[in-house]
C-alpha cells in the first residue's frame, strides 16, 4: 500500500499564503526560493517519532508545500503527493489503472523524483519515489 506523503496547494501571493495558514493553523513555512521553483515547504506537525520515516511529522500526520500558479499549468489544485518505491513501476500501474501521466518525472534533489497524473475521476494528484 502507497501512503499519502505530503500535500500541495498553489499560491498566487506567496507571502499572503504563508501569512495565512500561520494565522488560521499555526503552519510553519520555508521558502526554497527560485532554485527550487520557490516553492514554499509547509510544516503542519511537530517531529515525532516513526519506524523507518524521517522525524519529520508525529505519527498519521503529513506536512506539504505550496507552489506559484502559472496560468499555463494544467489542473493547479490542492492534491496529495503518494510515497511509491519506483516512479517508473507506479507510472505503469496508473496508466492501467486508467489514470493519465502528466508529463515526464522530475529529480527534486536530494529529496526523489516527483511526477503528476490524472486519475479516473479528474483529480490531479502526484506520486513520489524518495531517495533512498
Amino acid at each position: 500500500m502507497c501512503a499519502v506523503m505530503h500535500f500541495e496547494m498553489p499560491y498566487k501571493d506567496a507571502d499572503r499564503a504563508a501569512r495565512f495558514y500561520a494565522a488560521a493553523f499555526g503552519w510553519t513555512h520555508q521558502n526554497l526560493g527560485p532554485e527550487m521553483g520557490d516553492y514554499l515547504l509547509v510544516t503542519t506537525a511537530l517531529p515525532g517519532e516513526r519506524a523507518n520515516m524521517p522525524p519529520q511529522a508525529a505519527p498519521g500526520a503529513i506536512n506539504g508545500g505550496l507552489f506559484p500558479f502559472k496560468a499555463d499549468w494544467p489542473m493547479q489544485h490542492p492534491s496529495v503527493v503518494i510515497d511509491v518505491d519506483d516512479i517508473e513501476v507506479a507510472m505503469a500501474r496508473v496508466t492501467a489503472a486508467g489514470g493519465e501521466i502528466l508529463g515526464e518525472p522530475m529529480d527534486i534533489p536530494g529529496i526523489g523524483r516527483y511526477v503528476s497524473f490524472v486519475d479516473t475521476e479528474g483529480n490531479r494528484n502526484s506520486m513520489m519515489a524518495p531517495t533512498a
